[in-house]
């Protein structure tokens, strides 16, 4: 596969294609077929070939054009025949030779492997490597050993040339690390406090919370089976041990069917915690193939059922929704589940698990742990998530030592890693 074809590919993929080995195998057979004089044949070819969806054809034209884009060298003064000059460079410099000089920069660009940049505090970097290969010493030492009007041309075209090849180092910037600098910020904001993400972040993170939910149902959606090893299965080892009268040669171990959990979960959207408690559950509401049943309730004083909200129209507008019905208020957890065990306890089995996302402050008001305790026994379990570290807990009117006993988990849960682990957990186990 030619060398052009492979750094295509490479920012392609960075762009945000999805390309595997066999589709770069047919791009390769589709190059054979059409070269690459014809730039809008092979831009359209390979568009077929490696691009899915609409948005990949967009984002693989935009490359495609950068990648054959070169902006060249700033015009050059009129040469000067009674300029002299020793070093290859320096005769470029003064003659003009734009096409050289591009040669050259590109020839030096990939000796210094500038196609292997990441990020952008490297451009001032690879621009010194790359001027370094090009002959920068030698042409510093002729412009100290010059007559002055050669010296101040030769200055002059250093710093165009300098300009040109920074150019060059920010488009490959631009074609190589956008995939890694999207991969970085995305980790970034993962790992950052949810209370603390920027509202211009928003959009990405409900890109990464939808992507990270898509993961997960991949994962668990499919009805599941988990080995009980050193629990034989009597009737099935007979059954499968027939040709050999009946003598347990192959033993059959039973198995345990892992169903898709059924959760109720109970949000604090107070001031505090709202911020969380939206893209929880956007992250709950992205998991639908895997969730065999979700009831979902808002509250920072009394309780309120959203599900209608959210299942009734697109998330970004429901969201704002529940904000608006619930949210904001002071925090008191006493008679968010006072109200749950008047209206909806019936709501809770043995196969239901209990979600609660709050910071357990309930501005001194009574905490009501004996319902909390009543739903503990008829759900499967109880899962509170706390955005507050555990330091904090029990400090001031935080009533989380109270609650935490009825808690199968009592876990801190104040970024997207975690919450995305806390849940992925959940389906691992069938909740």
């Amino acid at each position: 596969m030619q060398g052009p074809l492979l750094d295509l590919l490479r920012a392609a993929r960075s762009a945000g294609l999805r390309i595997s080995p066999a589709e770069s195998i047919d791009a390769a057979r589709a190059v054979e077929q059409v070269g690459y004089a014809d730039r809008t044949t092979l831009r359209d070819t390979l568009s077929l070939v490696l691009a899915k969806t609409v948005e990949e054809k967009r984002a693989f034209a935009d490359c495609f054009d950068l990648f054959f884009s070169r902006t060249g060298f700033a015009p050059e003064p009129p040469p000067d025949a009674a300029a002299k000059a020793d070093s290859p460079l320096a005769q470029m410099l003064l003659s003009g030779d734009r096409s050289g000089l591009a040669a050259a920069a590109e020839q030096a660009a990939v000796e210094a492997g500038v196609g292997n940049i990441t990020i952008f505090t490297q451009v001032n970097l690879y621009t010194r490597r790359i001027l370094e290969r090009m002959g920068l010493a030698a042409l510093d030492r002729e412009i100290a050993a010059a007559p002055p009007a050669t010296a101040e041309r030769l200055r002059e075209g250093r710093e165009r040339l300098r300009e040109g090849v920074r150019e060059l180092v920010q488009q490959n910037l631009a074609l190589y690390a956008r995939g890694q600098a999207e991969e970085y910020r995305n980790r970034t904001l993962a790992r950052t406090r949810l209370a603390a993400i920027d509202r211009r972040d928003h959009d990405r993170m409900r890109r990464l919370v939808r992507a990270m939910a898509r993961r997960l149902a991949a994962q668990y959606g499919r009805r599941r089976k988990r080995r009980r090893r050193g629990l034989l299965d009597a009737r099935r080892t007979i059954r499968r041990n027939m040709g050999w009268d009946g003598l347990p040669f192959i033993p059959v171990w039973k198995q345990e069917v892992i169903d898709k959990p059924k959760l109720v979960v109970l949000c604090d959207v107070s001031g505090s915690v709202a911020a969380m408690a939206q893209f929880l559950l956007l992250f709950l509401y992205s998991l639908n193939e895997a969730l065999s049943g979700l009831r979902a309730f808002a509250f920072s004083g009394t309780l309120v059922d959203v599900s209608d909200l959210l299942e009734g129209q697109p998330i970004e507008r429901a969201i704002p929704a529940v904000l608006d019905r619930a949210g904001f208020g002071s925090s008191n957890y006493g008679q968010a589940l006072a109200d749950f065990a008047e209206h909806h306890m019936a709501l809770l089995d043995s196969r239901t698990t209990v979600i609660i996302l709050g910071d357990g402050r309930g501005n001194r008001t009574d905490p009501r742990t004996e319902i909390l305790a009543a739903m503990a026994n008829r759900a499967k379990q109880i899962v509170w998530l706390n955005p507050e570290t555990r330091p904090l807990w029990g400090t001031g009117d935080s009533d989380m030592p109270r609650y935490a006993p009825h808690c199968r988990i009592a876990a801190v849960c104040n970024t997207l890693d975690q919450l995305d682990r806390v849940i992925g957990g959940l389906l691992r186990d069938g909740a």
